[in-house]
Order: structure tokens, then sequence, then C-alpha cells
């Protein structure tokens, strides 16, 4: 884990040093981690979105303040918070960007991948980034980045994606995301893309 913190960091740095003059301008990053409370998202074998969503965004959070950047959680514990007010809480915020953590349910129990979802232009340019990063670092199948009018990401003022980081139906997949690795590879990926895209 420390040791693909350092690889990120100097990726960052590396990134720096190249075109910091077309750095996006932004400081904070709002984390919204989906659903919680009496909103368990997926749920399959005991297994509830929710929790996977809070842990991911905990290491995210994590990854993106050891690389310098602002961080505001939606929520930090399992409560349920309504969409318009992870809406209103992103919007709290100047020169920032919002990030919404999901991961995806099927009744097909053979639909695999990663997908991520973007409404507005610069919400799409910071989709691409982050499906980019997370398809490399997952290694998973490309389920593509694609528009939504999801009310999270339509309601949000600054540049908005929502990741669909892997299906809890999927028998594979879920028994990877309950490993602390695979979390931690998901949410070292997105902050890649994250610092990628601020640095573009």
């Amino acid at each position: 884990m420390i040791e693909a913190h350092k690889l990120l960091l100097t990726l960052t740095v590396a990134v720096l040093g190249m075109g910091s003059a077309a750095a996006a301008d932004f400081t904070t990053v709002v984390i919204d981690a989906g659903h919680g409370g009496h909103d368990l998202g997926a749920a399959e074998s005991k297994v509830y979105e929710k929790h996977i969503n809070l842990d991911v965004c905990r290491r995210l959070e994590r990854t993106l303040r050891e690389n310098g950047l602002k961080v505001v959680m939606v929520r930090s514990k399992d409560n349920f918070v309504t969409l318009s007010e992870r809406a209103s809480i992103a919007n709290k915020y100047r020169k920032s960007i919002f990030v919404s953590i999901h991961f995806n349910h099927s009744w097909k129990n053979t639909v695999s991948g990663i997908e991520t979802y973007y409404y507005g232009s610069q919400g799409g340019k910071l989709a691409r980034y982050v499906q980019d990063d997370l398809i490399e670092g997952v290694e998973a199948v490309d389920r593509g980045v694609k528009k939504a009018s999801f009310a999270v990401l339509r309601r949000t003022h600054a540049p908005a994606c929502l990741v669909e980081g892997g299906f809890v139906s999927n028998a594979i997949e879920r028994d990877a995301m309950m490993e602390g690795k695979r979390r931690q590879i998901i949410a070292d990926s997105i902050a890649k893309g994250i610092l990628n895209y601020k640095n573009r």
C-alpha cells in the first residue's frame, strides 16, 4: 500500500514538472460515497455496496491528501445523505471537483467491468482520465465513459463524475472487491486519474 502511494506521488511530480501551466483550476476534491444508512445500494450474498463505497472513498481521501489536495467527504460513516444534500455539499466549495463512488449490479451475474459517468463537458474530461487509469490499474473490462443525467451529476456545478467500480452481482468481481488490496488499487487508480486531469 505504501509503495503504491510512493509510485503515485512520483508519477504526479513528473507530470507537474512537464505541464503545470495547463493544470486544471481546482484545489478541493469532494468525494461522495454512494448510498449509506438504510440505503444499502447493490446487495448480493450479504455484501452491501454502501460499505464498499465508503472504504474505497476513505482510501481515496488518504491518497489525495498525501498528494497535496484538499478533500471533503460527503459522508465519513454509514449514514444516509439525500441526493440533493450531496450536490449542495459539493456546491459549497469553489475550485473543486466532485467524484461519486459506486459499485454496480445486474440481473445477469456474468456482467462485469468498470464504467464512469458524467453530465457536463468538463465532467466528461474528468471521467475519461479516471476511467482510463482505472482500466489500466484494475485490468477490468472497459465499459466506457457515458453521459447520464444522474441527480448528483446534474445538480453539481463543478466538474463531476460517477464511478461504477465493478459488479456486486458478479461473483468474481464481488470476491475481489472484498479484498483490501483490490479496493486500494481502485482508490489509487481513481486518484491517479484525478491528478492526471488536474495536470493535463
